[in-house]
Protein backbone atom coordinates (compact mmCIF):
# COMPACT_ATOMS: atom_id res chain seq x y z
CA UNK A 1 0.00 0.00 0.00
CA UNK A 2 1.11 3.50 -0.45
CA UNK A 3 1.63 5.66 2.04
CA UNK A 4 -0.60 8.66 2.61
CA UNK A 5 0.55 12.25 3.69
CA UNK A 6 -0.82 13.45 7.18
CA UNK A 7 -3.16 15.77 7.62
CA UNK A 8 -0.40 17.89 8.83
CA UNK A 9 1.87 17.51 6.32
CA UNK A 10 -0.50 17.81 3.43
CA UNK A 11 -1.77 21.22 5.43
CA UNK A 12 1.40 22.70 4.14
CA UNK A 13 1.06 21.42 0.45
CA UNK A 14 -2.64 23.31 0.45
CA UNK A 15 -0.96 26.15 1.92
CA UNK A 16 0.72 26.39 -1.08
CA UNK A 17 -0.18 29.47 -3.44
CA UNK A 18 1.81 31.22 -6.23
CA UNK A 19 3.00 33.57 -3.18
CA UNK A 20 3.55 31.72 -0.79
CA UNK A 21 6.08 28.67 -1.00
CA UNK A 22 6.19 26.34 1.80
CA UNK A 23 9.88 25.50 1.54
CA UNK A 24 11.79 24.66 3.91
CA UNK A 25 15.76 24.55 3.70
CA UNK A 26 18.71 26.21 5.01
CA UNK A 27 22.15 27.99 3.87
CA UNK A 28 25.33 26.76 4.71
CA UNK A 29 28.70 27.97 3.87
CA UNK A 30 32.17 25.65 3.37
CA UNK A 31 35.85 26.62 3.69
CA UNK A 32 37.25 23.72 1.85
CA UNK A 33 41.24 22.83 2.85
CA UNK A 34 44.17 23.04 0.45
CA UNK A 35 42.57 20.30 -1.90
CA UNK A 36 39.68 22.70 -2.39
CA UNK A 37 36.31 21.65 -2.30
CA UNK A 38 35.39 18.40 -5.65
CA UNK A 39 31.97 19.37 -6.48
CA UNK A 40 31.31 16.33 -8.62
CA UNK A 41 32.45 14.25 -5.79
CA UNK A 42 29.72 15.77 -3.51
CA UNK A 43 27.18 15.56 -5.94
CA UNK A 44 28.11 11.82 -6.56
CA UNK A 45 28.36 11.48 -2.76
CA UNK A 46 24.29 13.03 -2.45
CA UNK A 47 23.68 10.19 -4.68
CA UNK A 48 24.92 7.74 -3.32
CA UNK A 49 23.08 8.46 0.33
CA UNK A 50 19.71 8.52 -0.93
CA UNK A 51 19.04 5.57 0.42
CA UNK A 52 19.01 7.35 4.20
CA UNK A 53 16.23 9.45 3.29
CA UNK A 54 14.04 7.30 0.64
CA UNK A 55 11.65 10.28 0.81
CA UNK A 56 13.86 12.41 -1.62
CA UNK A 57 13.13 9.89 -4.56
CA UNK A 58 9.50 9.83 -3.96
CA UNK A 59 7.19 12.43 -5.19
CA UNK A 60 3.23 13.37 -4.50
CA UNK A 61 0.28 11.75 -6.46
CA UNK A 62 -3.05 13.49 -5.48
CA UNK A 63 -6.38 10.88 -5.89
CA UNK A 64 -8.74 10.83 -7.67
CA UNK A 65 -11.61 12.89 -7.30
CA UNK A 66 -10.44 14.43 -3.66
CA UNK A 67 -11.43 11.08 -2.89
CA UNK A 68 -8.78 10.92 -0.36
CA UNK A 69 -5.28 13.17 1.01
CA UNK A 70 -2.34 13.02 -1.33
CA UNK A 71 0.10 9.65 -1.45
CA UNK A 72 3.81 9.49 -1.88
CA UNK A 73 4.83 7.37 -4.40
CA UNK A 74 8.10 6.21 -5.78
CA UNK A 75 9.37 8.92 -8.62
CA UNK A 76 9.96 6.06 -11.71
CA UNK A 77 12.37 9.08 -13.51
CA UNK A 78 14.02 10.17 -10.43
CA UNK A 79 16.87 12.64 -12.11
CA UNK A 80 19.58 13.35 -9.73
CA UNK A 81 21.14 16.19 -12.05
CA UNK A 82 17.56 17.82 -11.64
CA UNK A 83 17.42 18.07 -8.12
CA UNK A 84 21.20 18.69 -7.50
CA UNK A 85 22.29 21.96 -9.30
CA UNK A 86 25.57 23.99 -9.40
CA UNK A 87 25.77 28.25 -9.23
CA UNK A 88 27.98 30.52 -8.88
CA UNK A 89 28.18 33.99 -7.64
CA UNK A 90 29.95 37.29 -9.82
CA UNK A 91 33.67 37.80 -8.98
CA UNK A 92 34.61 38.53 -6.09
CA UNK A 93 31.63 36.74 -4.34
CA UNK A 94 30.60 38.67 -1.55
CA UNK A 95 28.23 37.79 1.32
CA UNK A 96 25.74 40.54 -0.54
CA UNK A 97 25.66 38.41 -3.77
CA UNK A 98 24.60 35.25 -1.80
CA UNK A 99 22.14 37.18 0.08
CA UNK A 100 21.00 38.24 -3.06
CA UNK A 101 21.24 34.92 -5.05
CA UNK A 102 19.75 33.11 -2.52
CA UNK A 103 17.14 35.28 -2.87
CA UNK A 104 16.20 34.98 -6.16
CA UNK A 105 16.55 31.05 -5.32
CA UNK A 106 13.75 30.85 -3.12
CA UNK A 107 11.51 32.93 -5.02
CA UNK A 108 11.19 30.22 -7.26
CA UNK A 109 8.74 27.33 -6.42
CA UNK A 110 9.73 23.38 -6.03
CA UNK A 111 8.48 21.17 -9.31
CA UNK A 112 5.26 18.83 -7.80
CA UNK A 113 5.91 16.21 -10.24
CA UNK A 114 9.04 15.45 -8.85
CA UNK A 115 10.46 15.08 -5.30
CA UNK A 116 10.26 18.07 -3.37
CA UNK A 117 13.74 19.35 -2.82
CA UNK A 118 16.64 20.64 -4.59
CA UNK A 119 20.11 21.34 -3.50
CA UNK A 120 22.61 24.41 -4.60
CA UNK A 121 26.50 24.46 -5.09
CA UNK A 122 27.26 27.65 -5.11
CA UNK A 123 30.69 28.37 -6.04
CA UNK A 124 32.90 31.95 -6.69
CA UNK A 125 32.28 32.47 -2.90
CA UNK A 126 34.85 35.18 -1.52
CA UNK A 127 37.93 33.80 0.06
CA UNK A 128 38.00 30.44 -1.50
CA UNK A 129 34.83 28.98 0.37
CA UNK A 130 31.68 27.45 -0.88
CA UNK A 131 27.59 27.91 -0.01
CA UNK A 132 25.23 25.35 -0.34
CA UNK A 133 21.27 25.90 -0.89
CA UNK A 134 18.92 23.30 0.17
CA UNK A 135 15.15 23.89 -0.09
CA UNK A 136 12.77 21.07 1.02
CA UNK A 137 8.83 21.24 0.81
CA UNK A 138 7.19 21.24 4.24
CA UNK A 139 5.22 18.59 3.35
CA UNK A 140 8.04 16.55 3.40
CA UNK A 141 9.52 17.84 6.99
CA UNK A 142 9.57 20.03 9.58
CA UNK A 143 12.41 21.97 11.26
CA UNK A 144 14.07 18.96 13.23
CA UNK A 145 13.49 16.83 10.68
CA UNK A 146 15.36 18.80 7.94
CA UNK A 147 18.51 19.24 10.18
CA UNK A 148 18.27 15.02 10.44
CA UNK A 149 18.19 14.88 6.87
CA UNK A 150 21.04 17.35 6.64
CA UNK A 151 23.23 15.29 8.87
CA UNK A 152 23.29 12.52 6.37
CA UNK A 153 24.71 14.44 3.65
CA UNK A 154 27.57 15.68 5.98
CA UNK A 155 30.25 14.11 8.12
CA UNK A 156 31.66 14.63 11.50
CA UNK A 157 35.19 13.86 10.40
CA UNK A 158 36.78 15.27 7.29
CA UNK A 159 36.74 12.41 5.78
CA UNK A 160 33.12 11.29 3.90
CA UNK A 161 32.08 7.71 5.75
CA UNK A 162 31.20 4.72 3.44
CA UNK A 163 27.64 3.62 3.23
CA UNK A 164 26.38 0.50 1.77
CA UNK A 165 25.54 0.43 -2.05
CA UNK A 166 22.58 1.67 -2.68
CA UNK A 167 20.58 -0.53 -5.75
CA UNK A 168 17.47 1.23 -5.75
CA UNK A 169 14.53 0.30 -8.58
CA UNK A 170 11.41 2.01 -8.44
CA UNK A 171 8.37 0.59 -7.31
CA UNK A 172 5.67 0.42 -10.07
CA UNK A 173 3.74 3.97 -9.65
CA UNK A 174 0.06 2.67 -8.74
CA UNK A 175 -2.68 4.34 -11.33
CA UNK A 176 -5.77 6.12 -10.44
CA UNK A 177 -8.44 3.05 -9.75
CA UNK A 178 -6.36 1.85 -6.54
CA UNK A 179 -5.53 5.03 -5.03
CA UNK A 180 -9.39 5.79 -4.89
CA UNK A 181 -10.15 2.83 -3.68
CA UNK A 182 -7.93 2.76 -0.83
CA UNK A 183 -8.93 6.05 -0.47
CA UNK A 184 -12.38 4.71 0.05
CA UNK A 185 -11.57 1.92 2.18
CA UNK A 186 -9.97 4.65 4.51
CA UNK A 187 -12.78 6.78 5.05
CA UNK A 188 -15.11 3.96 5.88
CA UNK A 189 -12.50 2.84 8.55
CA UNK A 190 -11.30 6.10 9.45
CA UNK A 191 -13.75 7.42 12.82
CA UNK A 192 -12.77 3.80 14.29
CA UNK A 193 -9.28 4.06 13.26
CA UNK A 194 -9.05 7.56 15.27
CA UNK A 195 -10.58 5.81 18.50
CA UNK A 196 -8.52 2.78 18.32
CA UNK A 197 -5.49 5.07 18.06
CA UNK A 198 -6.45 6.94 21.13
CA UNK A 199 -7.33 4.08 22.56
CA UNK A 200 -3.97 2.74 22.16
CA UNK A 201 -1.81 5.89 23.17
CA UNK A 202 -3.78 6.56 26.70
CA UNK A 203 -2.67 4.61 29.67
CA UNK A 204 -6.05 5.46 31.26
CA UNK A 205 -9.04 7.34 30.95
CA UNK A 206 -7.87 10.34 32.70
CA UNK A 207 -5.09 10.79 30.81
CA UNK A 208 -6.98 10.96 27.87
CA UNK A 209 -9.56 13.21 29.56
CA UNK A 210 -6.73 15.63 30.31
CA UNK A 211 -5.42 15.60 26.69
CA UNK A 212 -9.03 16.36 25.72
CA UNK A 213 -8.75 19.17 28.11
CA UNK A 214 -5.20 20.71 26.68
CA UNK A 215 -7.13 20.55 23.15
CA UNK A 216 -9.85 22.05 23.44
CA UNK A 217 -7.87 24.74 25.90
CA UNK A 218 -5.60 24.93 22.64
CA UNK A 219 -8.44 25.80 20.06
CA UNK A 220 -10.11 28.34 22.84
CA UNK A 221 -6.33 30.11 22.82
CA UNK A 222 -6.73 30.57 19.13
CA UNK A 223 -9.76 31.83 19.10
CA UNK A 224 -9.00 34.51 21.53
CA UNK A 225 -5.88 35.28 19.62
CA UNK A 226 -7.81 35.58 16.45
CA UNK A 227 -9.96 37.90 18.16
CA UNK A 228 -7.67 40.04 19.76
CA UNK A 229 -4.73 39.75 17.50
CA UNK A 230 -3.66 43.05 15.50
CA UNK A 231 -1.62 43.40 12.44
CA UNK A 232 1.63 45.37 12.89
CA UNK A 233 2.03 47.24 8.99
CA UNK A 234 5.40 46.70 8.86
CA UNK A 235 5.36 42.98 9.22
CA UNK A 236 1.89 42.13 8.30
CA UNK A 237 2.08 43.75 4.70
CA UNK A 238 0.70 41.90 1.50
CA UNK A 239 3.44 39.63 -0.17
CA UNK A 240 4.15 38.76 -3.53
CA UNK A 241 6.43 35.65 -4.93
CA UNK A 242 10.06 36.97 -4.71
CA UNK A 243 12.33 37.21 -1.53
CA UNK A 244 15.15 38.39 -0.01
CA UNK A 245 17.14 36.34 2.12
CA UNK A 246 18.79 37.85 5.39
CA UNK A 247 21.78 36.76 8.06
CA UNK A 248 23.10 37.34 11.24
CA UNK A 249 25.74 35.03 13.01
CA UNK A 250 26.37 35.19 16.59
CA UNK A 251 28.13 33.76 19.47
CA UNK A 252 25.97 30.82 21.69
CA UNK A 253 28.47 31.46 24.42
CA UNK A 254 26.88 35.23 24.25
CA UNK A 255 23.43 33.97 24.70
CA UNK A 256 24.29 31.53 27.36
CA UNK A 257 26.17 34.26 29.05
CA UNK A 258 23.34 36.59 28.87
CA UNK A 259 20.91 33.23 30.28
CA UNK A 260 23.69 32.56 33.19
CA UNK A 261 23.49 36.23 34.24
CA UNK A 262 19.94 36.50 35.28
CA UNK A 263 19.26 33.05 36.61
CA UNK A 264 15.71 32.12 37.21
CA UNK A 265 14.58 35.52 35.47
CA UNK A 266 17.11 34.77 32.25
CA UNK A 267 15.25 31.82 31.19
CA UNK A 268 16.29 29.39 28.31
CA UNK A 269 18.73 29.87 25.57
CA UNK A 270 15.60 29.98 23.52
CA UNK A 271 13.82 32.62 25.52
CA UNK A 272 17.19 34.46 25.16
CA UNK A 273 17.26 34.65 21.22
CA UNK A 274 13.54 35.73 21.50
CA UNK A 275 14.64 38.57 23.54
CA UNK A 276 17.44 39.64 20.76
CA UNK A 277 14.57 38.90 17.94
CA UNK A 278 12.42 41.77 20.28
CA UNK A 279 15.31 43.96 20.40
CA UNK A 280 15.85 44.03 16.80
CA UNK A 281 12.30 44.32 15.75
CA UNK A 282 12.17 47.30 18.37
CA UNK A 283 15.65 48.87 16.68
CA UNK A 284 14.51 47.99 13.02
CA UNK A 285 10.36 49.47 13.75
CA UNK A 286 11.87 52.70 14.94
CA UNK A 287 14.54 53.23 12.02
CA UNK A 288 11.57 52.95 10.34
CA UNK A 289 9.53 55.67 11.44
CA UNK A 290 6.62 53.28 12.88
CA UNK A 291 4.90 54.43 16.25
CA UNK A 292 6.43 52.42 19.58
CA UNK A 293 4.10 52.80 22.70
CA UNK A 294 4.89 51.46 26.01
CA UNK A 295 2.70 48.68 25.29
CA UNK A 296 3.27 47.73 22.00
CA UNK A 297 3.75 43.91 21.31
CA UNK A 298 4.42 41.97 18.14
CA UNK A 299 3.33 38.85 18.53
CA UNK A 300 5.41 35.78 17.29
CA UNK A 301 4.00 32.01 16.53
CA UNK A 302 7.13 29.74 17.86
CA UNK A 303 7.12 26.34 16.54
CA UNK A 304 7.38 23.61 19.27
CA UNK A 305 8.76 20.20 17.92
CA UNK A 306 7.52 17.43 19.78
CA UNK A 307 9.92 15.02 17.50
CA UNK A 308 12.57 12.21 19.15
CA UNK A 309 15.73 12.69 18.46
CA UNK A 310 16.80 9.49 17.49
CA UNK A 311 13.32 7.77 17.23
CA UNK A 312 12.98 4.50 15.64
CA UNK A 313 9.55 4.01 14.16
CA UNK A 314 8.45 5.14 10.58
CA UNK A 315 8.21 8.95 11.23
CA UNK A 316 12.16 8.82 12.06
CA UNK A 317 12.82 7.33 8.93
CA UNK A 318 10.87 9.28 6.72
CA UNK A 319 10.45 12.30 8.09
CA UNK A 320 7.23 14.34 8.19
CA UNK A 321 5.97 17.28 10.34
CA UNK A 322 5.94 16.81 14.10
CA UNK A 323 5.34 19.99 15.71
CA UNK A 324 3.01 21.58 17.34
CA UNK A 325 3.29 25.68 18.48
CA UNK A 326 2.68 28.74 20.84
CA UNK A 327 1.71 31.87 20.18
CA UNK A 328 4.32 34.76 22.46
CA UNK A 329 3.92 38.24 22.50
CA UNK A 330 7.15 39.64 21.91
CA UNK A 331 7.32 43.34 23.91
CA UNK A 332 8.81 45.60 21.69
CA UNK A 333 7.28 48.78 23.10
CA UNK A 334 9.53 47.78 26.54
CA UNK A 335 13.03 50.31 26.07
CA UNK A 336 14.74 47.57 28.86
CA UNK A 337 16.68 44.94 27.40
CA UNK A 338 16.47 42.40 30.66
CA UNK A 339 13.19 43.57 31.31
CA UNK A 340 11.90 42.36 27.66
CA UNK A 341 14.16 39.00 28.11
CA UNK A 342 12.16 38.64 31.45
CA UNK A 343 8.69 38.98 30.22
CA UNK A 344 9.20 37.11 27.49
CA UNK A 345 10.53 33.74 29.93
CA UNK A 346 7.66 34.51 32.40
CA UNK A 347 5.25 33.24 29.33
CA UNK A 348 7.22 30.42 27.97
CA UNK A 349 7.34 29.14 31.81
CA UNK A 350 3.33 29.39 31.34
CA UNK A 351 2.96 27.71 28.88
CA UNK A 352 4.80 25.28 29.47
CA UNK A 353 3.07 24.72 33.34
CA UNK A 354 -0.10 25.10 30.91
CA UNK A 355 1.15 22.03 28.76
CA UNK A 356 -1.42 22.94 25.74
CA UNK A 357 -0.92 22.62 22.10
CA UNK A 358 -1.36 25.65 20.20
CA UNK A 359 -5.01 26.34 18.45
CA UNK A 360 -3.49 26.02 15.20
CA UNK A 361 -2.19 22.20 15.58
CA UNK A 362 -5.02 20.95 17.28
CA UNK A 363 -7.08 22.71 14.56
CA UNK A 364 -5.03 20.50 12.25
CA UNK A 365 -4.92 17.48 13.93
CA UNK A 366 -8.89 17.42 13.78
CA UNK A 367 -9.15 18.13 9.68
CA UNK A 368 -8.10 14.40 9.24
CA UNK A 369 -11.54 13.90 10.06
CA UNK A 370 -12.74 16.18 7.12
CA UNK A 371 -12.92 15.26 3.54
CA UNK A 372 -9.38 16.61 1.37
CA UNK A 373 -11.38 19.40 -0.43
CA UNK A 374 -12.82 20.82 3.10
CA UNK A 375 -9.18 20.41 4.56
CA UNK A 376 -7.37 22.38 1.79
CA UNK A 377 -10.20 25.24 2.34
CA UNK A 378 -9.39 24.86 6.16
CA UNK A 379 -5.51 25.05 5.54
CA UNK A 380 -5.85 28.02 3.15
CA UNK A 381 -8.02 29.99 5.11
CA UNK A 382 -6.11 29.48 7.87
CA UNK A 383 -2.76 30.77 6.12
CA UNK A 384 -4.73 33.72 5.31
CA UNK A 385 -5.75 34.54 8.75
CA UNK A 386 -2.17 34.64 9.90
CA UNK A 387 -1.43 37.91 10.46
CA UNK A 388 -4.82 37.81 13.07
CA UNK A 389 -3.23 35.15 14.60
CA UNK A 390 0.24 36.07 14.27
CA UNK A 391 2.95 38.90 13.44
CA UNK A 392 5.77 36.93 13.25
CA UNK A 393 7.25 33.42 12.56
CA UNK A 394 10.32 32.81 14.80
CA UNK A 395 12.02 29.01 15.43
CA UNK A 396 14.51 28.17 17.10
CA UNK A 397 16.34 24.48 15.76
CA UNK A 398 19.62 23.77 18.07
CA UNK A 399 22.51 21.91 15.17
CA UNK A 400 25.28 20.16 16.53
CA UNK A 401 27.56 21.24 18.58
CA UNK A 402 30.82 19.60 16.84
CA UNK A 403 31.82 20.95 13.21
CA UNK A 404 30.33 19.03 10.44
CA UNK A 405 32.00 18.60 7.18
CA UNK A 406 31.70 18.00 3.24
CA UNK A 407 34.28 16.23 1.09
CA UNK A 408 36.64 17.35 3.98
CA UNK A 409 35.42 21.36 3.87
CA UNK A 410 34.50 22.71 7.43
CA UNK A 411 31.31 23.81 7.81
CA UNK A 412 31.56 27.41 8.83
CA UNK A 413 27.74 28.19 9.24
CA UNK A 414 23.93 27.06 8.48
CA UNK A 415 21.11 30.00 8.02
CA UNK A 416 17.87 28.52 8.10
CA UNK A 417 15.10 29.25 5.72
CA UNK A 418 11.45 29.31 7.18
CA UNK A 419 8.30 29.73 4.79
CA UNK A 420 5.95 32.69 4.68
CA UNK A 421 2.38 32.57 4.68
CA UNK A 422 -0.46 35.25 3.46
CA UNK A 423 0.03 38.73 4.97
CA UNK A 424 3.80 37.59 6.76
CA UNK A 425 6.60 39.94 5.43
CA UNK A 426 9.21 37.84 7.21
CA UNK A 427 9.71 34.82 8.87
CA UNK A 428 12.54 34.13 11.16
CA UNK A 429 14.74 31.04 11.27
CA UNK A 430 18.04 30.21 14.13
CA UNK A 431 20.12 27.53 14.29
CA UNK A 432 22.96 27.16 16.89
CA UNK A 433 25.85 25.26 15.51
CA UNK A 434 29.23 24.11 16.64
CA UNK A 435 29.31 27.64 19.14
CA UNK A 436 27.53 29.99 16.45
CA UNK A 437 23.70 30.78 16.56
CA UNK A 438 23.16 31.89 12.92
CA UNK A 439 19.99 33.71 12.19
CA UNK A 440 17.79 33.26 8.65
CA UNK A 441 15.41 35.95 7.64
CA UNK A 442 13.48 35.03 4.37
CA UNK A 443 11.71 37.87 3.66
CA UNK A 444 8.76 39.24 1.00
CA UNK A 445 10.95 41.22 -1.72
CA UNK A 446 9.01 44.24 -1.71
CA UNK A 447 7.75 44.80 1.53
CA UNK A 448 11.21 44.55 3.34
CA UNK A 449 13.93 45.63 1.48
CA UNK A 450 15.72 46.97 4.10
CA UNK A 451 15.92 43.17 5.71
CA UNK A 452 19.63 43.98 6.24
CA UNK A 453 19.11 46.41 8.53
CA UNK A 454 16.27 43.71 10.43
CA UNK A 455 20.01 41.55 10.33
CA UNK A 456 21.94 43.95 11.80
CA UNK A 457 19.99 44.89 14.68
CA UNK A 458 19.82 41.26 15.86
CA UNK A 459 23.64 41.74 16.41
CA UNK A 460 22.94 44.50 17.90
CA UNK A 461 20.55 43.59 20.27
CA UNK A 462 21.98 40.71 21.18
CA UNK A 463 25.00 42.91 22.42
CA UNK A 464 22.88 45.92 24.20
CA UNK A 465 21.45 42.76 26.37
CA UNK A 466 24.98 41.21 27.33
CA UNK A 467 26.07 44.85 28.03
CA UNK A 468 23.45 46.06 30.11
CA UNK A 469 24.18 47.30 33.79
CA UNK A 470 21.09 45.44 34.71
CA UNK A 471 22.55 42.05 33.81
CA UNK A 472 26.17 42.95 35.53
CA UNK A 473 24.02 43.71 38.43
CA UNK A 474 22.42 40.31 38.40
CA UNK A 475 25.91 38.45 37.41
CA UNK A 476 27.52 39.78 40.81
CA UNK A 477 24.38 38.93 43.08
CA UNK A 478 24.70 35.24 41.30
CA UNK A 479 28.74 34.90 42.26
Amino acid sequence: MTERLTPLDASFLFMEERTTAMTLGGVMTFEPGRAGFAVDEFVELIGSRLALVPRYRQKIREVPGRLGLPVWTDDPDFDLSFHVRRSALPAPGSDADLRELVGRLLSRQLDRSRPLWEIYVIEGFEGHRVAVLTKIHHAMVDGLGSMDIGSVLLDTTPTPRRVEADDWSPSPEPSGVPLAAQAVLENMLRPRSAFDALARSARDVKEVAGAVKRTLGGLADAVRTANHGRPVWALNAPIGSQRRFGMARTSLFEHRVIRRRHGAGGGSVNDVVLAVVTGALRQWLIARGEPIFPDSVVRAMVPVSVRVRGGTGSSAKVGGNQISAVFVELPVGDPDPVRRLRTIAAQMEARKRMGRSAGTSAVVGLAGLTTPAMHEMGARLSSRLSSRLFNVVVTHVPGPPRPLYAMGARMRDMYPVVPLAHGQAVAIGVTSYDGTVCYGLNADRDALPDVDVLAEALNTALAELKESPAAEEGERSSG
